[in-house]
């Protein structure tokens, strides 16, 4: 099979107005170049904006060679009811937008001349979508040809069957009768056989001398499949898994711990561009923070999200869909889950069978539904379904334990009626589903809603949805574990969704508990969308706490939307005994003052000791550490001891004075066992541009390029702030922005704001060019820096 890349060279305008098409490269992300308005029905859940529609055209030439094969478009994700044409016929329609989908263009290809492929993408049908979805062809678009006679489009399905001696089972599903043969060239390992009458064939590989893939060694090999002239390659990990009641739930017979975090789809300033670069970073920025799992919430994750985690061994829960018939935006995807959960769910197996990070499925989050006759049937009806198509991997759902009570008693509930009475009047809207409980947690706080979770009607409308899956998956429900265990003691608990301040609970209670297999905080990265719902934000960055036009993202990360790690990603590595101790520091400047609310924050602490300016002004100091006892010092004065009780947090209150503040853990017999310090910043300022990486790959690496400002000894100053202006050559610009959560530039400009002296600028490489180059500036032009890239 030739697989061809179809990411360059298109054509993208607004539908309807082909006149004033402009040139893309895919992914792309139409979302960003929309304008916004306080009155869009979009609201909280976009950010304001006011979608468009947008097409996509692409001139393609179809040598005569490939006439007499068999050719296929393979579109890994557009947003969304996307329809193709080819050649002015009506190739295909794919409305959820979050799944890949294929197109026979066999016989609509015009062979030796040039194709027009169209693909227009809706977007204006809103509300349809409870986070920023971005709109077009966001993730990238294939073209496969085979020959006539050819193993199917993931017609390969590979299973462990044994780890010792290792042991695959490889079921090809091909065109027609003939031989098929499977090597994996690095283990000097061939078998052959023949397929029968309808193609199929199945062939057992031992290979004694191969690793097993798992967290700690995410060993691959390239599994390749021949059937006549049509040659496939596979990226395989030999692993098995096993979850019940002793074991919980185990890689290759050991047993994991799921440390989760959930993600979004989105890569930050770049939108819902979905470039493999960036992906894999987000990946290991998850596994650097702690994190040896993650959820795709609420949708089917990329293909190169998977890659990433296979390559990276962090583990993927890999989540269907949002909603299943309770609406939750009025035009979002629920009137389709119930006649379409089977296309959908088995394009979703399709993509993840042969990734060994694939660990489970989830089919749902927060649904309501759960709740109901109807919905439990459909919950084991999805269940089913999957261990059909897959027998090998676990299915959860994400339950909202407390949101599932208060529905039955009509709060938070959808209905067409307040839709409509919503579209009216957007800022006196009444929330729903995942929204009014997002709204009541910011209100009423954390431990309100896990206490809601305790209440005795919560068990009773979620105990047959949990018997029809078999990891019952717990949002915010962690005061429910250990009675859970007890009542029920066949039961599996995943934290599906849980708050960053539960992480020691949880990682303690797990130790001892095998029953309870992981957990995932809400969540691992910054996302955009959902504005404000995890932000705990000032006046000086943020006009108003409203959460109106200006506010566009969640605020919700442990890692923020530029990638960098905040103090709660700290506590969290504490938490999970990935590191021994840390310091947060509430920015001094601030400490005390009112910030915007939020349930999902559970500090807003920073690692630094730098507040020019603030000397006598009072804040808090938190120090991470599972410590029997931790000492903090000031300039080598003592300022105290602290224990943590039941908790790895401690917190001083501490008057700010510049120099070293250091933090000393001793074990229960006094003696030293780690420490740490924050030093502050001198009195000079200067800017720096900081790449992450000197050198990448011209053939879809990009280059991720840290504005900061500094001492001359390069300590960030987090008070410092200004406009940076960039230029670049060898490069262009794709994304420029901060990660404050309030944010009113474009991320598509080329002036940005810092956010507590940072900011962050993403150059994709011209091609040809050896050298990427940015200038940064301040608007004012006092400051100036330099960066190179090489390019190979």
């Amino acid at each position: 099979m030739n697989r061809i890349c179809l990411n360059d060279n298109w054509i993208c305008f607004e539908t309807g107005k082909r006149e004033s098409g402009f040139e893309v490269d895919l992914p792309h992300d139409a979302l960003l170049l929309d304008e916004k308005d306080d009155n869009s029905v979009t609201g909280v859940n976009l950010g304001w904006y006011v979608p468009k529609d947008y097409s996509y055209e692409k001139k393609l030439f179809a040598p005569k060679e490939w006439e007499g094969r068999v050719n296929v478009l393979y579109f890994e994700g557009v947003y969304h009811k996307a329809t193709v044409y080819v050649n002015g016929e009506k190739a295909a329609y794919q409305d959820y937008g979050y799944t890949g989908f294929y197109v026979d263009v066999t016989e609509l290809f015009k062979y030796g001349e040039n194709n027009i492929i169209l693909v227009e993408a809706v977007n204006t049908d809103q509300p349809n979508s409870r986070w920023y979805s971005g709109t077009g062809i966001y993730r990238p678009v294939w073209l496969y040809s085979m020959p006539k006679e050819h193993i199917h489009v993931n017609g390969i399905k590979v299973d462990t069957v044994s780890i010792n001696p290792p042991t695959i089972r490889i079921r090809i599903n091909a065109s027609a009768k003939g031989t098929v043969s499977c090597s994996i060239k690095e283990l000097e390992a061939k078998e052959t056989a023949q397929t029968s009458e309808d193609g199929s064939a199945t062939i057992n590989m031992i290979l004694p001398e191969a690793e097993l893939w798992s967290c700690d060694n995410p060993r691959l090999y390239d599994l390749d499949v021949s059937f006549g002239q049509d040659e496939r390659t596979e990226r395989i990990g030999i692993r098995t898994l096993t979850f019940n009641e002793k074991v919980g739930f185990a890689i290759n017979g050991k047993r994991v711990i799921l440390r989760g975090a959930c993600i979004h789809h989105d890569n930050g300033l770049l939108g819902a561009a979905g470039y493999e670069f960036s992906d894999f970073r987000k990946i290991r920025l998850m596994k650097e923070n702690g994190y040896n799992a993650v959820r795709s919430a609420h949708n089917p994750c990329s293909e190169a999200t998977l890659r990433a985690c296979d390559e990276l061994g962090v583990l993927m829960m890999d989540e269907y869909v949002d909603a299943w018939y309770i609406h939750k935006t009025k035009n979002d995807y629920a009137t389709k889950v119930e006649s379409c959960y089977k296309k959908d769910l088995k394009a979703m197996v399709d993509k993840d069978y042969n990734h060994p990070s694939v660990i489970m499925y989830s089919t749902g989050n927060e649904v309501a539904e759960t709740a109901q006759k109807r919905g439990i049937e459909l919950c084991g009806n999805m269940t089913d379904y999957l261990h059909g198509l897959d027998s090998s991997r676990p299915v959860s759902c994400g339950i909202n334990i407390f949101f599932n009570f208060l529905s039955t008693m009509g709060f938070g509930v959808y209905s067409d009626k307040k839709a409509d009475q919503e579209a009216q009047n957007v800022k006196k809207k009444k929330a729903v589903g995942s929204e009014f409980f997002n709204n009541l947690a910011g209100v009423l706080g954390a431990g309100f809603m896990k206490f809601g979770a305790t209440l005795y009607p919560c068990d009773v409308l979620t105990r047959d949805a949990f018997a029809r899956m078999d990891f019952a998956g717990y949002n915010y429900g962690i005061g429910r574990y250990i009675h859970d265990l007890k009542k029920y003691p066949d039961r599996l608990i995943l934290g599906s969704e849980t708050f960053c301040s539960d992480a020691y609970r949880f990682y303690e209670l797990a130790k001892k508990q095998p029953r309870i297999i992981g957990d995932f905080v809400w969540s691992g990265m910054d996302y955009l969308g959902e504005v404000g719902v995890g932000s705990w934000e000032y006046e000086e960055y943020a006009s108003d706490f409203s959460h109106g036009i200006g506010w566009v993202a969640a605020g919700s990360g442990r890692v923020d939307l530029t990638g960098k790690p905040l103090s709660e990603a700290d506590y969290t590595k504490v938490a999970f005994e990935k590191l021994d101790i840390a310091i947060g520091v509430i920015p001094v400047k601030f400490a005390g003052q009112k910030h915007s609310p939020s349930a999902w924050k559970m500090t807003n602490a920073m690692a630094s000791w730098s507040f020019e300016g603030c000397d006598g002004m009072k804040t808090k100091v938190e120090v991470y550490s599972r410590a029997y006892e931790v000492e903090l010092f000031l300039n080598n004065r003592s300022l105290g001891k602290k224990r943590p009780h039941n908790e790895c947090r401690v917190i001083f209150d501490v008057t700010y004075k510049p120099g070293e503040l250091k933090a000393v853990a001793y074990d229960s017999k006094g003696r030293e066992i780690a420490d740490t310090c924050l030093v502050s910043a001198g009195s000079s300022t200067r800017l720096m541009a900081q790449p992450e990486q000197n050198c990448i790959k011209s053939d879809g690496d990009l280059a991720y390029i840290r504005l900061k400002f500094t001492d001359d000894n390069g300590v960030l100053k987090p008070l410092a702030r200004s406009d940076i202006r960039i230029e670049t050559k060898g490069g262009r610009l794709i994304g420029l922005g901060s990660g404050c959560p309030y944010y009113t530039k474009s991320y598509l400009g080329n002036v940005c704001d810092t956010y507590y002296g940072e900011a962050l600028a993403i150059v994709k490489p011209i091609e040809g060019e050896k050298k990427i180059r940015l200038s940064a500036a301040t608007v004012d032009g006092k400051l100036t820096a330099e960066a190179e890239v090489e390019v190979i």
